[in-house]
């Protein structure tokens, strides 16, 4: 397929079924954007600011991440010629750094938490850089409306694939892409059911915040403006230890080398697939490859290291009082749809 440049290339990503038994289940390879997910972000939001006036020509661009976000603004942003700059933490891992570096990225991490972990502590650093860089332009991808509406296009991806969806599962953590391709699709779908997976220790669906939790990609210190509660029927947390085994098994199982969040979506849907009625359709939304993660979810040394395997993994949901502190595999049904607000975690194996 031939695009007129690597703007143009973003999107167009691949729909593979997978054999779970029971549903119908599918992987959305946003994975297979040049970077990851975040690619469709960062053309739309920067698209916009230029067209409105926002964004003028050359002007700097200012972002805080530590993953695909960051990627995703370096592909597009000096694409059009644009410097950027982006603010990161420690837990940034090496193939990143570098591919920001070599892209002609300036980098700057933060040296330690603040009040609400490494998420705050970033956001600080970049105000601080934003005065240093008059006319620059921020994303501000947890709350700029055009995060959601980027995934119009994957939401439309979908519909000319497969015509009926009935679930949606994908990871949290700004809430762009799983509340923006559900709104999108609940325009012609308005019966779809719509799963989020979030991480334990994130606090986006009123658990405490664990700064030191391992997965990046999904889960949150803060609560993003672009989280719509109001399309989420289902929520799932994993721990650790419970998304990294699952990351692995969909390498082992599916042959798609994924991230955390991949794996995490990936474990979710497995357990749809067996849960839901044959017919029903699910699809998963995949964001990002697994390279990045070599050193750690791919890695024996950095589960002992982080004595991963002590912590507990799920074998079966079990119900549980909704304000208690999930530390395994949980879920839960927050909206209206099922007339009742439940909660479930898993037993422990």
């Amino acid at each position: 397929m031939l695009h007129k440049n690597v703007i143009d290339a973003i999107g167009h990503t691949p729909l593979v079924s997978l054999d779970l038994g029971g549903a119908a289940a599918y992987a959305k390879l946003e994975l297979q954007n040049l970077f990851a997910m975040k690619d469709r972000v960062a053309r739309q939001i920067i698209l916009a600011a230029r067209e409105s006036g926002e964004l003028a020509p050359g002007a700097a661009i200012v972002e805080s991440s530590s993953g695909t976000m960051a990627l995703g603004i370096a592909l597009v942003g000096t694409a059009l010629g644009h410097p950027v700059h982006i603010v990161t933490d420690p837990r940034i891992d090496p193939i990143t750094l570098a591919k920001l570096r070599f892209l002609g990225c300036s980098v700057h991490v933060v040296e330690k938490m603040t009040s609400h972990g490494w998420q705050s502590a970033r956001l600080e650093r970049l105000e601080l850089l934003r005065a240093e860089l008059p006319g620059s332009f921020w994303p501000r991808q947890y709350s700029n409306p055009e995060n959601p509406r980027a995934y119009a296009t994957l939401a439309a991806e979908l519909v000319a694939d497969l015509g009926r969806i009935d679930v949606l599962v994908g990871a949290v953590g700004s809430g762009g892409s799983l509340c923006g391709t559900a709104r999108a699709l609940r325009e012609t779908l308005p019966d779809l059911w719509t799963v989020g997976v979030d991480c334990v220790g994130s606090v986006i669906f009123g658990q405490p915040d664990l700064p030191g939790r391992l997965q990046s990609g999904l889960g949150n210190s803060l609560i993003p403006d672009n989280v719509d509660h109001a399309v989420i029927d289902e929520i799932h947390w994993l721990n650790d230890r419970e998304a990294f085994q699952a990351t692995a098994d969909l390498a082992a199982e599916q042959q798609i080398f994924g991230g955390n969040t991949a794996g995490s979506v990936y474990g979710v849907l497995r357990y749809l697939a067996a849960r839901e009625s044959p017919g029903t359709r699910i699809v998963g939304i995949m964001p990002d490859r697994g390279d990045r993660y070599c050193a750690t979810v791919y890695d024996e040394g950095h589960w002992l290291e982080k004595d991963l395997h002590s912590l507990p993994v799920a074998v079966a949901p079990v119900e549980v009082d909704p304000s208690q502190t999930v530390w395994s595999w949980s879920h839960c049904f927050p909206g209206a749809r099922r007339g009742e607000v439940r909660c479930e975690a898993a037993l422990p194996a």
